[in-house]
């Protein structure tokens, strides 16, 4: 691909080839051919890349799995009806050491190599994806249709903001999804989606407190999914032990994020 990529050696680098070609190259070399962070906007595939149909510019049979991204779950994603047929993955990117695991998935796997794992995405022989982690998709940067100069709502794909005039505005997944909504269908059966909210969107909790909850529990995934109350409260106040158990319990308020721009929880 060196001839097709402006550095080869970066990530996330933009490949001067067809959707369809890079699929044929995958399944030639043995690979997998997942899209990611597919309704964002920008650069994504529904975001930017076809008007109504994957088909438009790859062969839906070459598809292995599909990662949601931030923005959105697997119950927004089953509104469009043609991606019924594929494996969901919700997968972080790696940003930085905080955004590594803020999104994840449980597999069931036989061993840990490769093939394993391309037969859990076919759910081959018992294997499969078991449950999906991933942030409440309100907290995603791109959640809501908004203008990126002043962060006001503004109407999906509008020309200017209402507010400002600006015509910075910058489509939302929840809006997208809903342009590409299908007919109402019977849904697949998917693994439960369990959400969760990182530790440094919760209101007061600082770098010193998250230290200290790594210290005692090992991995943030403990905090936010394990520890009882009663062990938070020997390493946190009162306050932030009951933030995480309520953000445990989906009982958080989120100011929506949109325009580039993280949601954020509301104390």
């Amino acid at each position: 691909l060196k001839r097709r990529m402006k550095n080869i050696r970066l990530s996330s680098q933009r490949v001067y080839e067809t959707g369809r070609t890079l699929q044929k190259m995958a399944r030639e070399l043995e690979g997998l051919f997942i899209p990611a962070h597919v309704f964002t906007p920008f650069k994504s595939l529904y975001g930017r890349g076809v008007q109504k149909s994957l088909a438009e510019v790859l062969d839906p049979e070459k598809i292995d799995a599909i990662e949601l991204g931030l923005s959105s779950d697997t119950h927004m994603a089953d509104n469009v009806k043609e991606l019924h047929r594929y494996t969901y993955l919700t997968n972080s990117d790696s940003h930085s050491l905080l955004k590594i695991g803020r999104e994840y998935q449980k597999i069931k796997l036989k061993d840990v190599n490769f093939q394993e794992f391309a037969f859990s995405l076919r759910g081959q022989g018992g294997r499969g994806i078991v449950a999906n982690y991933g942030m409440d998709p309100r907290l995603g940067k791109y959640y809501r249709t908004v203008c990126q100069s002043c962060f006001r709502p503004a109407p999906f794909e509008a020309q200017h903001c209402p507010v400002c005039h600006s015509p910075r505005i910058v489509n939302g997944v929840y809006d997208r999804i809903q342009q590409l909504k299908s007919e109402r269908t019977e849904r697949p059966k998917r693994p439960p989606y369990i959400y969760q909210v990182p530790l440094e969107y919760i209101p007061g909790l600082g770098k010193k407190t998250r230290e200290r909850l790594l210290l005692k529990f090992g991995t943030e995934m403990n905090v936010i999914h394990h520890a009882s109350y009663e062990q938070l409260l020997g390493v946190v106040s009162e306050k932030i032990a009951a933030s995480i158990i309520a953000m445990r319990n989906g009982k958080v308020a989120i100011d929506a994020g949109g325009g580039g721009k993280y949601g954020r929880v509301i104390e």
